[in-house]
């Protein structure tokens, strides 16, 4: 029996958003084969574009796809044979399906990009490295305009430059461009409360407009000349501030010369850092894809205002059946998403329907950008010189993954596992006699360390005795694996059920929610108040886990490791799973230690004038102005609270009573 709705359905914006979008929903009720499944949706499809999600019995998404026609696209995966393993998988896996109809499949194609960011199914292409990319800003709000670096959404009255591939290259440029133009890197408070120049203007990297060191006229004189190099003029700048140091020179002021020449050396440091330039391209991106043995590479150059402003790599998850050009569309479509499109996009594959993705990422864009695969010239050279760092890079990675398949094919058999662990996690806590503590788990898998996996816990009883790491560890467990038996496992009490849950996971490509190995920063009593939580919810035997006591004096190397049935054992010293598995308890003390800190400054830092109901920002500013502290402001008298701008006599009393109630 089937269930669909009636609404019609179209997409409300050219973007597509998947958050304003209602669906056309269907469902399956009784166990049906993913043919019959999809044949039964062919019936009552349009002849229109759209997007469609197809999912499993759990109500997971396998794979969203667009279509110029949503009737004739799925009536393609009904047909029996001629599909590739990975499609037959998909449809067999099927048992729902979702459908939007968009106005025009450029609309299609926004959408499909939006939600497969956003659901990640499995049988898509995925960009996993999804962080934004830095840029240089130069603020405009300010009489005196600073630079700095920025990631993140941008705001008004700024101007942004970039996108840079990395934030190390964002601040060796932000340090050059000091040295060079002199501009100011503090805030803006700093700035307001100088009174006489800061360090930055003692090692002349800082012209000091806080203080008055330079007029307001030349400094923005230096400001103009930052926006202009950043603009691709750098040629223009280099030869203003040579014949200035040439005319110092011819004046014997030597000085000066040298100011000039030192700004003339900073600008050859980031011209001379460019690794390849285009020639005659002012703004472009250069995508080059390599794939070997199942894994792809996809390498991005960034070139803005005739300048390299660096690369980067990205190793997208995708089926080994997809081809390079494939991958790439794909990758692009998501990858511009949320991201500027420059005007010009080089690559070293053609990718399908590639006119219908210049016009989506037009849209996204509001001008006109141009999509070609160079086959000579200069462009076409930048290609080649991106591929062979796509080469490389794959081979690195590899590499990498060579080695991690060997270390956790040594912890499977180091702690009698069945097969090598797809994740691994490893808990710690941290505390100062109990105050501020925390909890932290780390992941890792064939890929190393998981950093979005990672996960915190302020441990919140009350009832616990301050420094009990026994009751903080079965606190930390117990949210854990309740959490993660509500949204991922089945009943707990059926561990055959559980166990195929797991091995489930295990067959996709992603990182599965469920560890194969649990390690526990702590010795048997540790690892005992960690079982206790596992049998309390009915996981006993079921995971593997691992206590690690350190050495005598803590010395690296000594550690002992509980497991129960188990006497306790070492492992030798120079064997790298002991390496291996150090480097993941460091990594967890690094992570709960560093969120103990973070947790425990924002507590010094509290004000108890916060805790007073009413007052706001404003009113905390003006009374820390007025009366210094937030223990002067408990002294005070109540006449002298009324006297403060914006302390009415209600408020005056009720931070008066405040204080004195509680004190």
């Amino acid at each position: 029996m089937t269930r669909e709705t009636e609404n019609t359905i179209e997409t409300p914006a050219p973007r597509g958003r998947a958050d304003d979008i209602a669906w056309e929903e269907a469902s399956v009720e009784h166990a049906a084969s993913g043919v019959e499944v999809i044949s039964d949706f062919v019936k009552r499809l349009p002849n229109s574009p759209g997007v469609y999600r197809m999912m499993n019995t759990a109500g997971d998404v396998l794979y969203v796809g667009k279509a110029r026609s949503l009737k004739k696209r799925v009536a393609s995966y009904a047909k029996m044979g001629g599909h590739t393993n990975r499609i037959a998988r998909m449809i067999r896996e099927t048992s729902a399906m979702e459908f939007v109809r968009t106005h025009t499949e450029t609309e299609a194609l926004l959408l499909e990009a939006n939600l497969i960011k956003r659901l990640r199914p499995r049988f898509n292409v995925l960009l996993r490295d999804d962080k934004s990319f830095p840029y240089i800003v130069i603020t405009t709000d300010h009489r005196a305009p600073g630079i700095f670096k920025h990631r993140g959404a941008r705001q008004k009255n700024r101007e942004y430059f970039g996108p840079f591939a990395s934030a190390g290259a964002v601040n060796r440029t932000v340090n050059a461009m000091q040295r060079a133009f002199l501009i100011r890197s503090c805030t803006d408070s700093v700035f307001e409360s100088r009174t006489r120049p800061c360090l930055l203007h003692q090692i002349k990297r800082c012209s000091g407009p806080c203080t008055g060191e330079v007029t307001p006229e030349a400094y923005q004189g230096l400001v103009g000349e930052a926006r202009n190099f950043l603009s691709g003029r750098s040629t223009e700048i280099q030869d203003r501030l040579a014949e200035r140091m040439q005319e110092a020179s011819n004046d014997l002021d030597f000085e000066t010369a040298a100011i000039y020449r030192d700004r003339l050396s900073a600008l050859s440091h980031v011209t001379a850092h460019q690794g390849i330039n285009p020639r005659g391209i002012d703004e472009a991106d250069v995508f080059a894809v390599e794939q070997k043995d199942g894994m792809t590479c996809v390498q991005v150059f960034f070139f803005r205002t005739g300048q390299n402003w660096g690369n980067r790599s990205y190793f997208p998850r995708a089926d080994k059946s997809y081809e390079p050009g494939e991958v790439l569309g794909s990758f692009l479509a998501q990858f511009y998403d949320d991201r500027p499109c420059p005007r010009m996009l080089l690559l070293s594959h053609e990718v399908e329907e590639r006119e219908l993705l210049e016009q989506a990422l037009a849209i996204n864009a509001g001008r006109k950008v141009e999509i070609a695969v160079p086959q000579r010239g200069g462009k076409h050279e930048m290609v080649e010189h991106a591929l062979l760092n796509a080469r490389e890079a794959l081979g690195r990675k590899l590499a990498e993954s060579s080695t991690q398949t060997r270390l956790l094919e040594g912890v499977a058999q180091a702690f009698g596992l069945d097969r090598p662990p797809r994740r691994i996690e490893v808990y710690d806590n941290s505390h100062i006699m109990g105050t501020n503590a925390v909890g932290g788990m780390i992941v890792a898998g064939p890929e190393g360390l998981a950093k979005n996996q990672y996960r915190k816990f302020n441990i919140k009883s009350t009832s616990l005795t301050p420094g009990d790491d026994y009751a903080m560890m079965r606190e930390v467990l117990t949210r854990r694996f309740s959490r993660l038996l509500k949204e991922n496992g089945p009943n707990p009490d059926a561990a055959a059920d559980l166990s195929e849950a797991m091995e489930d996971d295990e067959s996709d490509d992603a990182m599965p929610p469920w560890p194969d190995l649990v390690l526990i920063d702590g010795g048997a009593g540790q690892l005992s108040a960690a079982r206790g939580v596992m049998t309390e919810l009915g996981l006993e035997n079921l995971i593997p886990m691992v206590g690690i006591a350190k050495g005598p004096d803590r010395d690296a190397g000594l550690e002992k490791f509980f497991m129960a049935g188990r006497d306790s054992f070492m492992l030798p010293q120079r064997d790298p799973v002991l390496f291996f598995v150090q480097r993941l308890r460091d990594e967890a003390h690094r992570f709960a230690i560093g969120t103990h800190r973070a947790r425990r400054k924002k507590e010094m830092a509290k004000n108890p004038l916060d805790e007073v109901p009413g007052i706001g920002p404003s009113r905390k500013r003006a009374l820390l102005h007025r009366f210094g502290t937030a223990k002067a402001v408990s002294r005070a008298a109540l006449s002298d609270l009324m006297g403060v701008e914006g302390i009415s006599e209600q408020m005056a009393r009720a931070i008066y009573d405040h204080f004195h109630d509680n004190g």
